[in-house]
């Protein structure tokens, strides 16, 4: 068995995939992976990997923009036919209408989906490639996520964020020539949606203690590395240095697998993606603009790692949970939801008592009991993975990335909002399950 973290990139995507000492067998189905200035030139091999031969291709004005010249020029040269599909809309949204207009608009004579872009293009790409049965190609535009090599596709559906597990891209082509020259706002993005991992990591840990959830250190390593490789060379991206963007491009490919590994996006994602999450479903529902994911998630890692400063102090006390869970008013928390929710509300109050019941109270009996058992050793979680708010702080504002929610247009009363319902639009353990099992969340206020 090899440690994920030392092994190279060709290793952890090699066919048979590899045992693990977590008991489980990882496997990255990809055919075809090349990160390096001008490899968008390798587009026909890596469609002789994938025994595809007509593209259907699929693209947003600002990735036509972006990468369409040398694209073309490449399948132009090779002979290769292909449909095309462009997004006319400024701003593309990944749900049932964006999803249901690639498929009314595929060609049937296309045997494959190749999307040139980055989170929006990849995940709808992922999903409609899913829906057809066709294998799919990314052409990166941006080093703005951390999806291009997940299973995963962070998608709008019934108004609600979700991820929908279907594949990882079978070929993913991240030319640095052209990621290079992305907007530096998905350059932070990429570097936010990276920052993440530091509560991600810990909350999966915790999960594990309180929930038992499953979780791999082997993993967990694997995304460490990734993470590392990204802050190390964080003061590159402010000059566009090749290497530095190469870097990012490659952590960020490396946390896609670590997902794609563990086949759920735990290993990447957790309260700080859930501001960015409330606060996109927030914006659909008042028609209003919000900003770029990764920009969103960087914030809402400063907010989470600010709220840890207050989490070592608590001392967990028994009877203050169990007051909290007894006096639980199941009308006023449906109230709670359908205030802060809008629209999406009764998919929220549906999913809850259909679904997920977490507000049962057996099952906070049995996640308090462990989370008393085991304070200690949660504490010593949050010890390892976390590093302070002001390092992190430090390095987005060398960036000159946003630091605050008013500095992304997001008022302290959605993120107070966001916060608290957090821990219900998924049946995910988060920082804000932990305080709602001791009776704190409600109490707990955040600070900017």
């Amino acid at each position: 068995m090899i440690r994920f973290a030392e092994a190279s990139l060709n290793t952890l995507i090699q066919k048979g995939g590899h045992e693990c000492a977590c008991g489980r067998h990882h496997e990255m189905k990809m055919d075809f992976l090349r990160i390096g200035p001008g490899v968008v030139s390798t587009i026909p091999e890596a469609m002789e990997a994938l025994g595809v031969k007509k593209p259907f291709i699929v693209c947003d004005e600002h990735t036509k923009a972006a990468a369409w010249d040398k694209v073309k020029a490449v399948l132009d040269a090779a002979s290769i036919p292909y449909t095309m599909y462009c997004f006319a809309s400024e701003h593309v949204e990944p749900d049932e209408y964006a999803v249901g207009a690639l498929t009314m608009s595929f060609d049937p004579s296309c045997d494959c989906v190749l999307g040139i872009g980055s989170g929006v293009i990849n995940d709808c790409c992922k999903v409609l490639a899913h829906a057809i049965g066709k294998k799919q190609l990314i052409v990166g535009t941006a080093p703005s996520m951390d999806g291009y090599a997940s299973n995963s596709s962070s998608m709008i559906q019934d108004r609600i964020k979700v991820s929908l597990y279907n594949a990882a891209p079978a070929a993913i082509i991240c030319d640095i020539d052209i990621i290079r020259n992305a907007p530096m706002r998905m350059l932070w993005a990429g570097f936010g949606d990276m920052i993440a991992k530091y509560v991600a990591l810990c909350e999966w840990r915790i999960s594990n203690i309180v929930t038992g959830e499953y979780y791999c250190e082997n993993i967990a390593e694997l995304m460490r590395a990734s993470l590392k490789k990204i802050v190390d060379n964080a003061k590159g991206l402010k000059d566009r240095d090749p290497e530095a963007v190469q870097a990012t491009v490659e952590g960020l490919v490396l946390s896609g697998i670590a997902m794609s590994y563990a086949k759920i996006s735990r290993p990447a994602s957790g309260l700080e993606h859930y501001f960015s999450h409330l606060w996109e479903m927030m914006a659909l529902d008042r028609g209003t603009p919000y900003e770029l994911h990764g920009i969103q998630v960087g914030v809402g890692t400063r907010l989470t790692l600010k709220l840890y400063d207050q989490i070592r102090k608590i001392k967990p006390d028994r009877e203050k949970a169990e007051a909290f869970m007894k006096a639980f008013d199941n009308g006023e928390w449906e109230a709670m939801i359908r205030r802060i929710f809008g629209k999406a509300a009764e998919m929220v109050i549906k999913q809850e008592h259909e679904q997920f019941h977490k507000n049962d109270p057996a099952r906070h009996a049995a996640r308090l009991a462990n989370t008393l058992e085991h304070w200690d050793e949660i504490m010593q979680i949050i010890e390892d993975e976390l590093p302070s708010y002001e390092s992190i702080e430090a390095l987005m504002s060398e960036l000159g990335m946003p630091m605050q929610p008013e500095d992304i247009n997001v008022s302290w009363q959605d993120t107070e909002d966001a916060f608290i319902a957090s821990r219900d639009i998924r049946d995910k353990y988060l920082t804000s399950s932990l305080l709602w099992d001791l009776g704190l969340l409600y109490d707990t206020k955040l600070e900017r």
